[in-house]
């Protein structure tokens, strides 16, 4: 039962916003708080479009909408890793921006 009518767009942005985190990971300093936040974006960024394709596969409305809430808390988590990398000077913000104005700016205001 696919409960989503085109979520091809929404399933490969995703998947390239867990690759761009990929890459910032790889490129993040050796240094140890580096690659422990690292670690954790890590997870939690790609687990965005790991549980956005399960929500797709939801076989129920309820379903769908329990697994989008995981969706929505992973990404929260995400937006404060890259947060917390950036505040805490370990990566610029000009040297994230590029890589994820887009999702950032898909966001809706609160």
């Amino acid at each position: 039962m696919e409960l989503v009518g085109s979520g091809d767009d929404l399933r490969d942005r995703t998947k390239q916003f867990a690759l761009r985190l990929v890459r910032l990971y790889r490129a993040l300093p050796s240094r140890e708080e580096a690659r422990i936040i690292g670690r954790q974006l890590l997870r939690s960024g790609t687990s965005v479009g790991a549980n956005y394709r399960a929500a797709c596969r939801a076989r129920s409305r309820a379903e769908f909408v329990a697994k989008l809430g995981i969706v929505l808390e992973e990404a929260d988590e995400t937006v404060f890793w890259l947060e917390l990398l950036q505040e805490s000077e370990i990566v610029t913000a000009q040297k994230l921006t590029p890589s994820f104005k887009k999702p950032v700016s898909s966001r809706r205001s609160s």
